[in-house]
């Protein structure tokens, strides 16, 4: 039995086209329907399609290429996989499985008191790193952070990739402030400028700094001791603390400084008024003519290029895509 791209959400048509490209090597929409035994609208269509799934390649004049299998299957594995994890994603807070879980939680013991309110008291760094795993889950429009020490250790690096690199999939907006000690280490600002890279805004304080984590301006994290954060945090949920928290952030981010660009890179969202994934994002609206098509070109979930290209638009003042590209263009940002 020959093995078939179905399962990869590949069409029969789409599919033979594309073996059949990958025998010629190069040709024309025409030459293919002629192959396939389609008529030439019908092949056209799959061609686009097959150019969309990026299958393959459309030369200017029309001449397609195809990708090598490897790359077309590997991209193929990776939009699946984004698609299934938006599906589980979406099925998760439909169902309100985690707000249930939650509940079982809180709710008072037999003979016990009632549950955390507002504010509640975290003893130790277990049980302060499954709160930001937590509370990073349920975040949606906007992560502030901050680390004053400035270094992050490897265990801390790995920790927090995974958690870092899903709220930006997300299209989260993530602020970052770090201590200055970070410019003196190069694992560090390595971690930094690969953040950057992938939408994070990060700046480096001259001046001492306060520690904060706080997610969409409703919930924030502060550590008990400042000194020594390993006794644990508190978590509020008070609208008035966590307000005067966010203040504090913004303080913080204004007096610290964009992240250092390396020589002949682009920092990524250190500087200037767009990062490096905006830029990106940006460049695709004039050159994908679908979402579908920029999301790929980009590499990141299709939901989250909407959220990006609604808030690009939004900057820019824009009434449709093309101007938005046309107003980036003449402010310098691509």
């Amino acid at each position: 039995m020959r093995a078939d791209l179905g399962f990869l959400g590949v069409g029969t048509d789409v599919e033979r086209v594309y073996r059949a490209l990958l025998r010629v090597g190069r040709a024309l929409p025409g030459e293919l329907a002629e192959q396939c035994g389609y008529q030439e609208e019908q092949a056209r269509s799959v061609c686009r399609r097959l150019v969309e799934l990026e299958l393959a390649n459309s030369q200017g004049d029309g001449v397609l290429t195809p990708l090598s299998p490897a790359r077309a299957v590997e991209g193929l594995v990776a939009t699946a996989v984004t698609r299934l994890e938006l599906s589980l994603q979406s099925e998760v807070h439909t169902s309100g499985i985690v707000d249930a879980l939650i509940a079982e939680r809180r709710a008072p013991s037999p003979g016990g008191q009632p549950g955390a309110g507002r504010s509640v008291h975290l003893a130790g760094m277990a049980a302060v790193r499954a709160a930001i795993d937590e509370l990073t889950f349920f975040t949606r429009d906007e992560s502030l952070t901050t680390n004053p020490t400035g270094v992050l250790s490897q265990e801390s690096i790995s920790h927090a990739r995974p958690i870092d690199e899903r709220v930006l999939r997300r299209g989260v907006r993530m602020r970052t402030v770090v201590g200055h000690a970070a410019r003196e280490d190069p694992p560090t600002m390595a971690y930094l400028r690969e953040l950057a890279g992938k939408g994070a805004w990060i700046r480096i304080a001259h001046d001492p700094i306060e520690r904060l984590i706080i997610c969409d301006r409703a919930a924030a994290l502060t550590p008990l001791d400042p000194v020594h954060t390993a006794k644990g945090a508190i978590l509020t949920h008070e609208p008035g603390l966590v307000a005067a928290l966010v203040s504090l952030f913004e303080r913080m981010w204004t007096g610290a400084e964009p992240l250092p660009m390396v020589e002949g890179e682009d920092a990524g969202g250190a500087a200037g008024p767009v990062n490096e994934l905006e830029r990106k994002v940006l460049h695709s609206l004039c050159t994908a003519d679908k979402d579908e098509v920029g999301a790929r070109e980009v590499g990141i979930a299709l939901r989250t290029y909407r959220k990006h290209v609604a808030a690009l638009m939004r900057r820019l003042d824009a009434s449709n895509r093309f101007q938005a590209a046309l107003l980036a263009r003449e402010k310098g940002w691509i």
